[in-house]
């Protein structure tokens, strides 16, 4: 009989004693997870390729390893203990947007490359450290009690920018001169910073841009005045900790914001016309490949219209080059990217109902579409120009796996250059003559290759072999492999699920069901691709649970008519097709009608509590996780995208929440929450923890002193998966 996988850690792990948890491998080991180097990247001279690593007795401390392509071999580049020792100390500023990052490596976290590829920077400790890779030599840039964040190597490599106390400053590498180039930074006034919405919620995590000549920086200047302060608190094991934060809540004041040009050899800034309307985002700010005109998206209150403006600073006259609309919301990306020709830029829509690409021409209204069809372009990837080409990742032969395509700026007929039957993430060298390649399926581990143009090998940059020394060789057969399948939808759309089932069914047995959800926007959880979480999911399955995951209307890489659904009101159409999950799981032999839970963590957690609410009759039992439960008490730009304002939906936010539903529990539930979660704050779920009271609902509760959103640590994940499991043995398994 194959091991479990469970009792495969147990015997494998000499320092664990039987006594203690078994899943304490699982969250301890990074190997277990299939982690595959991180940050891969080109060197600007194609003579290596440089990734992240953690140190053999600390994966969590990570270096700069490189793969020279000469000769063909790894080795440590820089080692970040070279640079800075001993415990890093971060920012608030810098403490939260790796939190929003889910970064929660120490040592070298993120690097950048100076143009020649002759140099790197290093942001460590709050200090900026530069490294000459012909001398070897490391020079530490900064040396202040404040800390530098957001450090930038210019275009042409001459300075390094960062911010500091809310203004940007720029360090003249060959005469060391620093330059302070903003000066009104201070209390409510940021300059070069990203408001706390553009990191949440439009993956802008900067907020100043070099010109493509070094001459001058484009910057975003906001006010946080009129954003509403609130008495924010995080409950540790043995304190409590207060934070005034200004939090944008949904139906309140954003920020003021102001885009501005400053140059290296004149302070005065030069002020953007964005318009009488204040009460807008500029979510992207871009230079072209001339550097007086500069790019910027400016987009409404209401999220539904987007437009592509472009400033001449020769003069300050302003053009809209395109105008995005919709009856719902327009979907930010990042696919604009401006030819060397001066000339021509791509640019990414779903106006069609399915994000593609397209070429626009800057001095005429020409355009060509250069994908098209009822699939999805994810991101481009690289631009040759020399050769014609644009390399794209997409989801044309199947949602269930991103592939890499190359298309000719002419149009035209498609190339797929990555194998079928996985998941890919791909970097193409800006010259188009290879990619590196990383790639998985839901029973394969993350391999990373070096490929030539056309998707052949090159060589293998990382095996992640099941040799007899990996920890997952030793329960690997005990792995189950899910079941892909579809179902319709109430109003036809195809819906995806995948199932996996215990390896050694019993013929006449019916089994208990959990139903792992997330099922929010911007994310997909039914993919052909291998995840870390996958392995409690085999857990499960390994003692006796199937379990059930399905992607409804409203979730990510299917189009926007597949999105749109949700809009105004949250919890309706994906309740309804995980409903349609139940109704299948139920037509199953094998399968507990009366014992199906459901768990998931944030809108996942939301959809457990509106499921056990809205649907007692499906679900026995469910796990919800750092719920929202008042989306009044969410952000601006998330919430009102898909809600639209308070003022115009009072019906649609009220009807979203979960209180209206209250009374209607029937089942078991287990609320869990970090009590130091910041961005779906701990008030969401003391809020339904009264009226659940009030109501005279009996519930279970598993808080987490100084656990932020992501629960992130070993000792909270083993905990939480411990507990999550019991409650599930305790509540679809008893008699």
């Amino acid at each position: 009989m194959k091991k479990t996988l469970i009792t495969s850690l147990l015997l494998s792990c000499t320092a664990v004693q039987a006594s203690q948890l078994p899943l304490e491998r699982l969250f301890a080991e990074p190997a277990l997870s299939g982690t595959a180097p991180k940050s891969l990247s080109y060197s600007p001279d194609g003579s290596r390729i440089t990734y992240l690593k953690g140190k053999a007795a600390d994966a969590t401390r990570l270096d700069l390893w490189q793969f020279q392509l000469k000769t063909g071999k790894h080795s440590v580049l820089v080692d970040s203990d070279t640079l800075v020792t001993g415990p890093e100390v971060l920012s608030d500023e810098e403490k939260a947007r790796r939190e929003r990052l889910r970064l929660f490596a120490t040592g070298i976290v993120s690097y950048q490359w100076s143009k020649d590829g002759q140099a790197l920077l290093f942001p460590l400790n709050g200090d900026l450290y530069y490294v000459d890779l012909k001398s070897g030599k490391s020079r530490k840039l900064t040396n202040t009690e404040a800390f530098e964040t957001d450090a930038q190597i210019s275009p042409k490599g001459r300075y390094v920018s960062f911010v500091r106390e809310q203004n940007i400053y720029a360090i003249d590498l060959k005469t060391g001169k620093e330059t302070q180039l903003t000066k009104d930074g201070q209390g409510n006034i940021k300059n070069g910073m990203a408001e706390f919405v553009a990191q949440e919620e439009m993956a802008r995590m900067t907020g100043y841009w070099w010109s493509p000549d070094d001459s001058r920086i484009a910057f975003t200047q906001f006010d946080e005045s009129k954003v509403a302060e609130v008495l924010r608190n995080e409950i540790y094991a043995d304190e409590i900790k207060l934070y005034n934060q200004r939090y944008p809540y949904a139906g309140q004041h954003n920020v003021t914001i102001k885009l501005g040009v400053v140059s290296l050899q004149d302070p005065k800034v030069n002020w953007v016309d964005l318009g009488a309307e204040q009460d807008i985002y500029l979510p992207r700010v871009q230079w072209s490949e001339q550097p007086n005109t500069l790019t910027y998206q400016w987009q409404t209150r209401n999220q539904q219209l987007l437009e592509l403006r472009a400033v001449d600073l020769s003069n300050n006259q302003q053009r809209v080059l395109i105008r995005e609309t919709s009856n719902t919301w327009v979907n930010l990306h990042d696919d604009l990217h401006f030819l060397d020709d001066g000339r021509h830029y791509i640019w990414a829509s779903e106006r069609d109902g399915y994000k593609h690409l397209y070429l626009y021409d800057l001095k005429s209204t020409a355009v060509k579409q250069l994908t098209s069809g009822q699939w999805i372009v994810n991101d481009v990837n690289a631009i040759d120009e020399k050769n014609g080409f644009v390399y794209f990742t997409g989801r044309k032969d199947t949602p269930l796996e991103a592939h890499l395509y190359r298309v000719s700026l002419k149009g035209g007929e498609l190339t797929r250059l990555t194998e079928a039957g996985a998941s890919h993430a791909t970097v193409v060298a800006k010259d188009g003559s290879g990619f590196l390649d990383t790639w998985s399926s839901v029973v394969s581990l993350p391999k990373v290759a070096l490929r030539n143009a056309e998707g052949k090998v090159v060589t293998m940059l990382a095996e992640n072999a099941l040799t007899k020394a990996h920890p997952l060789t030793e329960y690997a057969d005990g792995l189950v492999k899910p079941k892909f399948g579809t179902l319709k939808a109430k109003d036809g759309q195809t819906l995806h699920y995948r199932m996996f089932e215990p390896a050694n069914k019993v013929a006449g047995k019916r089994y208990p069901v959990v139903v792992g959800v997330y099922g929010g926007p911007g994310a997909q959880r039914v993919t052909n691709s291998w995840s870390s979480k996958d392995l409690y999911f085999q857990y499960l399955a390994q003692n006796g649970f199937i379990v059930f995951q399905l992607d409804n209307r409203g979730s990510e890489n299917r189009g926007k008519a597949f999105e749109d659904p949700i809009y105004k009101k949250l919890a309706v159409v994906e309740i309804e097709d995980q409903i349609t999950g139940v109704e299948y799981l139920r037509s199953l032999s094998y399968v507990d009608p009366t014992k199906i839970g459901i768990y998931g963590h944030s809108y996942g957690g939301y959809m457990t509590i509106m499921a056990m609410l809205k649907a007692g009759d499906y679900f026995a039992a469910g796990v919800s996780g750092a719920p929202v439960t008042d989306w009044r008490l969410y952000d601006t730009h998330y919430t009102e995208r898909y809600l639209g304002h308070p003022n115009d939906n009072a019906e649609g936010y009220e009807q979203s929440s979960v209180f209206p539903f209250v009374d209607g529990l029937k089942g078991k539930l287990l609320i869990y929450h970090g009590m130091a979660d910041d961005n779906v704050l701990f008030t969401h779920s003391t809020k339904v923890f009264g009226a659940l009271q009030s109501q005279g609902k009996l519930f279970e509760v598993m808080t987490y002193p100084g656990s932020k959103h992501a629960m992130f640590g070993q000792p909270v994940q083993t905990h939480l998966h411990k507990t999550i499991t019991e409650f599930f043995e305790r509540t679809l398994k008893a008699e």
